[in-house]
Parts: structure tokens; C-alpha cells; sequence
């Protein structure tokens, strides 16, 4: 599984694609130059369950700590995968 980086000056998302398919994604904008904001989450029904939206939260934090950026997750599922995982709290805005 790939999961690629597409962005330009204020919005982006990462997308997780498997043999040439998209089977996740991750939305967000940026609310000036240090605070991205998670809007959306959605995983291809038939790899729900299987952690590809943990993962792709967990590469957003990765993009955020590698470029002093805070995020602000106000998509619901990324706001819970912050809620239980005290490790990433870091980047929260």
C-alpha cells in the first residue's frame, strides 16, 4: 500500500492506494501557516477495520511534526483517533 501526498498552497490530502485503486483518504486545509485542519476521513468500505484510518491520521501527524505545524481535527473520526491515543497530542492546536 502507497499512500501519496498531493497539496497546494491551502488545502491537500493523503491518499492511500493499493494495485492502482484508492482506498482511503485523508482531507485537510490549512488555516494559515502553522495550523492544518482534518476535515474528512473516508476508507474504502472493504478495508474498514483494518487500521488504514488510524494509519492515514498517523501520517498527517508525521507531515505536521516534520514541518512544525499544528493540527485541528474536526473530522470526527480523526478527533477520536486523538482522543485515545496520547502519543500524538503533541501537534494538537
Amino acid at each position: 500500500m502507497n499512500i501519496n501526498h498531493i497539496k497546494d498552497e491551502k488545502c491537500g490530502c493523503f491518499i492511500a492506494t493499493e494495485n492502482a485503486d484508492e482506498v482511503g483518504r485523508i482531507t485537510y486545509v490549512m488555516s494559515g501557516e502553522t495550523k492544518l485542519v482534518i476535515e474528512h476521513t473516508v476508507v474504502n468500505p472493504s478495508y474498514e477495520g483494518h487500521g488504514l484510518g488510524k494509519k492515514l491520521v498517523f501520517t498527517v501527524v508525521d507531515y505536521a511534526r516534520a514541518n512544525n505545524i499544528k493540527i485541528l481535527p474536526v473530522c470526527t473520526f480523526a478527533k477520536a483517533v486523538f482522543d485515545k491515543t496520547p502519543e500524538i497530542k503533541d501537534v494538537l492546536f
